[in-house]
């Protein structure tokens, strides 16, 4: 509105009015109602992983450190179980919702198609996910107990089966609940999600700080996703929220019903084998290691990466909240606009990534000489720093992932399956012979250097072909 009302008065011969200070801060920085709520709840978790790590580094011995990590690893093992579904959703709801009209009060006005389309796409996804939570804890469970019991290295016993017994049921849980808000935030609703996603941190980290402070900390990870999953059932209590989501369950859809065959697992096969290809790029380290190099080599492994993922996550927020406005602009082929937004947005978080890596490595160097009791739990400077230098490549690789996916498309399934197999390898080889630094080498080289590059080379030619020359030239 206001920029309405300054147009207005520059076309009378009136002068407009200078930019407010948080008009420039927005348009420089890209900060938004959605970005703001996502990076200030990056922010708390990065605050929150910090006073864990101490936490950690405190309470637990180094060998459970060990275990904690790795029940984080091979909990990731559930995108095998979603297969792709959510970002899809997030997609597919975002060109739906293109030609629909949300009230406040949760009443949704507009083309009655869309409206069923949309309708039968959060059906099926309940469905889905349902059947899929089921197989996760029956594959999950089984599956941890027996890693755990075929890696018995020498040492003090660890008591891990009721930790990861909870932490398996407490995923199945929210992995349930995902979907759902994955659907919310493509219908546009990105800064509720955000707002929600806050309300994660601060429960789910109170829960997690509590079990450790009370010497239970291998529970904490099941406490810290049992917080996130008690906030969403809150924020899906919601008058609003809950009348729109009611509407679309209980919708008879009639002939305008998704086709998952047709509409969906084209896109979504490729999405499923590129995001099981990303566990062997980045959550697979820390099993190997814990296997052959044992808990401890492990936990310090898996402390650093969780760190540096901690950083990486605050980037993501401000991309991340793009990706239903992308598929938004798509749907009605605004190439020029989105290719404004992508690039402005891609550079700012990248630039904010660095910093913030930079800031950490110097953290880490004073550490080290200040407090070495806690500079054992991690890795060495430079092993560490090449974690930051690919987190920061990964960066710029899931800027340009995002973009080309929003168009409903995968074009990096190649990449990802090449890459990941590769990398796979090389982590097992390298994890059995030489340990952490050289499998910190491997997947800068690989997981970093090699999959940006081949990746930059699909986005440029997609493009290209996408939007043609004119657009590519802007």
């Amino acid at each position: 509105m206001k920029e309405t009302i300054a147009v207005a008065r520059f076309r009378d011969g009136e002068p407009a009015p200078a930019p407010s200070w948080h008009a420039k801060v927005k348009h420089w920085t890209g900060m938004d109602r959605a970005i703001a709520f996502v990076v200030l709840a990056r922010l708390l978790t990065s605050f929150a992983g910090i006073v864990t790590v101490l936490m950690i580094a405190h309470f637990l011995t180094p060998r459970e450190q060990g275990y904690y990590y790795t029940f984080l690893s091979l909990s990731a093992l559930q995108v095998v179980f979603e297969l792709g579904f959510s970002f899809v959703v997030l997609q597919m709801a975002a060109h739906e919702r293109a030609h629909l009209r949300f009230a406040p009060d949760g009443n949704i006005h507009g083309d009655a198609a869309a409206f069923s389309r949309l309708a039968s796409l959060l059906q099926q996804s309940v469905r889905w996910y349902f059947v899929a939570a089921v197989l996760m804890v029956a594959t999950l469970l089984p599956a941890g107990f027996y890693f755990f019991s075929a890696n018995q290295h020498a040492g003090m016993a660890v008591a891990w089966r009721g930790p990861w017994t909870l932490l398996v049921v407490a995923a199945a849980l929210t992995f349930q609940l995902n979907p759902v808000f994955s659907f919310i935030e493509g219908c546009g609703f990105v800064s509720l999600v955000a707002r929600m996603r806050l309300g994660q941190v601060l429960l789910g980290s109170i829960l997690a700080w509590t079990v450790i402070a009370m010497h239970h900390g291998l529970y904490s990870p099941a406490m810290l996703i049992l917080g996130q999953a008690a906030m969403q059932v809150a924020f899906l209590a919601m008058p609003a929220l809950r009348r729109m989501l009611s509407g679309l369950l209980y919708r008879h859809v009639g002939g305008n019903s998704v086709n998952w065959r047709q509409d969906i697992w084209p896109f979504q096969w490729r999405i499923a084998v590129t995001w099981f290809s990303s566990y062997f790029i980045s959550q697979l380290i820390t099993p190997v290691l814990f296997s052959f190099q044992g808990a401890v080599e492990a936990g310090r492994m898996g402390m650093s990466l969780s760190i540096t993922t901690s950083i990486g996550a605050i980037g993501v927020a401000w991309i991340g909240t793009k990706a239903s406005p992308f598929g938004n602009m798509i749907a009605r082929g605004e190439n020029a606009a989105l290719d404004k937004v992508f690039f402005r947005t891609l550079w700012q978080s990248t630039v904010l990534v660095a910093t913030a890596a930079a800031g950490c490595f110097l953290c880490l160097l004073i550490g080290n000489q200040r407090f070495p009791q806690l500079a054992v739990r991690v890795l060495s400077p430079w092993t560490f720093a090449l974690l930051l230098l690919t987190m920061v490549l990964n960066h710029f690789f899931f800027g340009e992932a995002l973009y080309l996916r929003a168009h409903k498309r995968e074009p990096l399934l190649v990449q990802s399956v090449v890459v990941a197999f590769v990398l796979g390898l090389c982590t097992v080889i390298l994890g059995k012979l030489f340990g952490a630094n050289a499998v910190a080498v491997g997947y800068f080289l690989l997981g970093g250097v090699v999959r940006l590059a081949w990746a930059t080379y699909v986005f440029l030619t997609k493009r290209r072909d996408w939007h043609g020359r004119l657009t590519a030239t802007r």
